[in-house]
């Protein structure tokens, strides 16, 4: 499972527009990357919409940051995702779960006694050094987007 103080892996994932993202030094600046489950469910829709409405705090941050949604749905699926709810950022599509293994975010869930394998919702800081700042585990999607703001803003 991913820890803080480690380095982030690197990647080359596609968006939702199929621009190749590649990390962690992409940008030269933090990032932040919401892991999810599922694109257009009602819980990771609440979360992205969080992000997406919150971006402009984001970015209003002295050391601007940016915001990647992760999870293993298709490009196709993606781009469906982010016009129907205006998301305003990338999200890269992990169909061979590349870097969500790499962090140990693909684990057993139950639902309804139902035993499955699937996305555990974390969302990961990583520094303009590629390390691991922070990392918020099996995030409820309801004002987690806030909760992240809130610990930048200290």
């Amino acid at each position: 499972m991913v820890t803080t103080g480690q380095r982030f892996p690197g990647f080359q994932l596609e968006d939702q527009d199929g621009k190749l993202h590649s990390a962690p030094h992409e940008s030269g600046k933090r990032a932040i990357y919401f892991f999810y489950p599922k694109d257009d469910t009602s819980g990771c829709t609440m979360e992205a919409c969080e992000f997406r409405d919150s971006l402009p705090r984001f970015s209003s941050l002295r050391s601007d940051i940016a915001i990647f949604g992760v999870s293993p749905d298709p490009v196709k699926s993606h781009a469906k995702f982010a016009k129907k709810y205006d998301l305003n950022y990338p999200l890269l599509a992990d169909t061979e779960r590349q870097l969500i293994e790499s962090l140990g975010l693909w684990v057993e869930k139950s639902m309804y006694g139902k035993k499955y394998m699937g996305v555990e919702r974390t969302t990961v800081l990583v520094g303009a050094d590629g390390m691991v700042e922070m990392v918020w585990n099996k995030v409820k999607p309801e004002g987690h987007a806030a909760e992240v703001l809130a610990y930048l803003e200290d």
